[in-house]
């Protein structure tokens, strides 16, 4: 079996949360390998980043979309499908963060926090598999749970019950279409360089680095995008239902 990446040339890959930070460096990423690539943010700031991988001469389409309104998701899933082609690879990305003490979170923050980070994610997968199901290629779903999903993390709870929501999903769905050939895995991140940790101010991050990952520092959006286009090669067909963690030693340094 080839480890190479070129079996992605010209396939459909749709990366949600892609106009910035981790999801476009996996977006990027897949276009570089030759996938005809998909991203979709509800910031309008998409468009400009797929512009920025078109002007290289890249196949790609950048789409503005609420994913938490499930007609609009599968609507879109159409049109990718009529466009550029039956989908082969889902990433889900896309993510928000409520942060509260436990007593204090309200209706609205735990609701958020599931519309945006399961049900989004839910409705994308069932668009994709719309896609997939019909062109019977098989396929892979790749869905980003997090380490609050593992472990809970204080002031989190909201979130930490979320992205335990995913890794059940995950297994679930490996199960339910593992006979059409379409695996389903998960990646938990841990301490990385994105969206939501910049505000972290960096003599912050360094010290938690040093305290409780293994490796002692955090990690790139780049290292994150490596590991998603590595479960999307052939290399990985017999790998399904996995949890896989890219913390720097996060999770095994504090089990």
């Amino acid at each position: 079996m080839s480890l190479s990446s070129d079996r992605l040339q010209g396939k459909v890959c749709v990366v949600t949360g892609a106009a910035k930070s981790i999801g476009f460096g996996i977006a990027q990423k897949f276009a570089e390998q030759g996938a005809r690539t998909v991203l979709i943010d509800i910031d309008p700031a998409v468009r400009e980043s797929a512009k920025s991988l078109a002007d290289r001469g890249l196949p790609v389409w950048g789409y503005v979309l609420d994913i938490t309104d499930r007609a609009a998701v599968l609507a879109c899933f159409d049109e990718i499908a009529g466009t550029a082609g039956s989908v082969y690879c889902l990433v889900n990305v896309a993510g928000v963060v409520s942060q509260c003490p436990f007593t204090e979170c309200t209706e609205a923050e735990f609701e958020r926090d599931f519309r945006v980070n399961v049900f989004g994610a839910a409705w994308c997968c069932q668009g994709a598999l719309a896609s997939m199901l019909p062109a019977k290629q098989g396929g892979r779903i790749i869905s980003f749970s997090s380490k609050s999903g593992k472990t809970g993390s204080a002031l989190m709870v909201p979130y930490s019950a979320a992205k335990g929501a995913i890794i059940a999903m995950t297994q679930a769905l490996a199960y339910e279409y593992a006979r059409e050939q379409i695996t389903v895995n998960c990646i938990c991140p841990g301490p990385i360089r994105s969206a939501i940790t910049e505000r972290i101010p960096e003599e912050h991050k360094t010290i938690y680095a040093r305290r409780r990952t293994a490796l002692g520092r955090y990690g790139d959006p780049e290292e994150v995008a490596h590991m998603t286009l590595s479960l999307c090669l052939p290399a990985a067909s017999f790998l399904t239902g996995a949890v896989i963690p890219v913390d720097g030693g996060l999770m095994a340094r504090n089990a």
